[in-house]
Order: structure tokens, then sequence, then C-alpha cells
């Protein structure tokens, strides 16, 4: 189970996520991104880049903790931040997959 920690991080971060979706996504929906606003396509290789960061750090711990390096509760800090990361992931695809099925679904 994740720790106190690690899941106030993934809701700060997806809190951040979705209100950066909500300011910027609806209202320039055909022109890309507004004036000081992020677009959806840099906003979603931002949170790739990032799980992908944390599983690279998540992989060096392990490495160190087989080399005798780093303590057993670092390594389980670093796998449950990446597991939480995915998890977020995961869900924001779902949810982007559900919505342009219902947007496919609107009778014309």
């Amino acid at each position: 189970m994740a720790s106190p920690t690690v899941a106030a991080n993934a809701y700060a971060s997806l809190a951040r996520v979705l209100e950066n979706s909500g300011t910027g996504a609806g209202a320039s929906a055909g022109k890309g991104s507004e004036a000081g606003g992020q677009s959806f396509a840099s906003m979603l290789k931002d949170a790739v880049g990032s799980v992908m960061e944390s599983g690279r750090k998540s992989d060096a711990q392990t490495v160190a903790m087989a080399a005798g390096k780093a303590n057993v509760m670092d390594v389980v800090t670093a796998v449950a931040d990446t597991d939480v990361a995915v998890s977020t992931l995961v869900s924001v695809r779902d949810r982007v997959i559900a919505a342009y099925e219902d947007i496919m679904k609107m009778p014309i």
C-alpha cells in the first residue's frame, strides 16, 4: 500500500493536470493553446515524461539495492511512486478514451 506522502503527491499531480486541462483545453478546443495556457499535447507529453522519469528512478533504486548501496525503504518508496504515477496515467487515458467514445456517439 502507498504511503500517505505518495498518495498526497499523486493527488496533487492529478489536481494540477485537471486544473490545467480545465482552463486551456475546453476554451481553446480548435485553436491549439490559449495565450499563457498549455496545449493538451504538451501537457500529455509532460505527464508521460514524469512517469518515465519515476520509472527510471525506481529502476536505479532497485539496481542500487541489488548492489547493496540502497535502503529497502527507499526502493519500496520509489516503486510505490512509480505505481501511483502509472495508475494515474492509465486512469487519465481511460477518461480520454471514454470522452472520445462519447463524442463519436453524438449525432451530427
